[in-house]
């Protein structure tokens, strides 16, 4: 069915395109700012003249660490929230307990909280005493080249993994909720039917019930990893040299206030509305191959 442009559409778009010009102006007159564009491409891509190519430069630097932030995020966070939402629903009454309290916990923190408590708490009293970092700086150059593609250079190494285990159990849960629920969705007659043909609990989760709640969790469970994305900034507050850090060193060393901070936004938008479009064809899919 074709859509049609109505009167109302044309007038909401004539004024959202005069309040934003209205906005340029007032910025340009009220706040006289002196745009410096030219400077924020060496904080993109630098010359390397050993390597005689273009490298990353500060602020695609700390674009680079947010995506691989946020992938160990959603790892964590996914691992913990499945087995969480699968404790909540199980009927032994100490993993339902347990899950509870986690889940009620850590969503009643502010995230903020939450990362400068498990940064001075498990940085200072686990990783130290473990000896990981000392272990990754003392191994061979070629293990260190590894950690630092997965992770990050070996000395920052301890500050990373407080901030990706810190957002992983922020974030798991959330996806714990999102888990229990998809599992509550499944009628209480699947779980019959797997039990009447002699599957074991464990078996009738994997080949019944997962399956069937996977469908129905995918949609809130990609508007949760874009919001891992999102959260990712938050870690900024610990040194973890992400896209917001690299964006207020250059701010501080540049004075370029807006144009970083734009330059920020447009990089987030971008990296959120890809996954956003990935996340909406694997749904598309998902739904024309039932």
């Amino acid at each position: 069915m074709t859509k049609k442009i109505r009167p109302i559409d044309i007038i909401l778009i004539t004024l959202l395109a005069a309040a934003a010009v209205y906005i340029a102006y007032r910025i340009k007159v009220t706040i006289r700012y002196d745009w410096a564009w030219r400077i924020i491409p060496r904080y993109l891509f630098r010359f390397d003249a050993e390597r005689s190519r273009y490298v990353l430069s500060t602020i695609m630097k700390g674009f680079m660490m947010s995506i691989k932030l946020s992938i160990w995020g959603i790892i964590l966070g996914l691992i913990i929230g499945v087995t969480m939402g699968i404790l909540r629903v199980r009927h032994g009454l100490f993993g339902r307990f347990a899950a509870r309290l986690y889940v009620g916990l850590i969503r009643n923190i502010p995230p903020i909280v939450h990362v400068f408590i498990f940064y001075f708490f498990f940085s200072s009293q686990l990783l130290d005493h473990l000896g990981i970092e000392e272990a990754v700086r003392n191994s061979s150059p070629a293990f260190q080249s590894i950690i630092g593609k997965l992770f990050i250079k070996p000395q920052l190494l301890t500050e990373f993994l407080s901030a990706a285990l810190s957002l992983g159990i922020y974030e798991g849960a959330y996806i714990t909720e999102i888990v229990r629920a998809g599992i509550d969705s499944i009628p209480r007659g699947q779980w019959e039917a797997g039990y009447s043909i002699g599957l074991s609990v464990f078996k009738q989760f994997r080949f019944i019930i997962l399956p069937q709640a996977f469908k129905n969790v995918l949609p809130p469970l990609s508007g949760q990893f874009i919001s891992t994305i999102k959260d990712s900034a938050i870690v900024s507050v610990i040194s973890v040299p992400e896209l917001t850090f690299q964006g207020t060193q250059v701010m501080a060393s540049t004075y370029a206030t807006f144009e970083t901070w734009i330059v920020i936004t447009l990089l987030y938008f971008i990296l959120t509305f890809t996954c956003s479009l990935l996340f909406t064809r694997l749904l598309k899919r998902l739904r024309a191959a039932d």
